[in-house]
């Protein structure tokens, strides 16, 4: 499991703003996590879900 937090190699912030409905299924999803990811990391994980099912690399950093 990718340890929460900061990542610390070759990222950038992205800013981006979610109406509440979207932040509460955020955070039910966060809950049903073992390990209650925070908010940016359950969104990358999804992301990363995401591109491996769009046959889409994880790019390396």
């Amino acid at each position: 499991m990718a340890k929460m937090g900061r990542p610390t190699r070759n990222t950038a912030p992205v800013t981006i703003r979610m109406d509440q409905d979207m932040l509460k299924a955020i955070d039910d999803y966060r809950r049903e996590q073992a390990d209650l990811p925070s908010r940016p990391e359950v969104v990358r994980r999804v992301m990363e879900e995401w591109m491996a099912a769009q046959g889409r690399a994880k790019a390396e950093g």
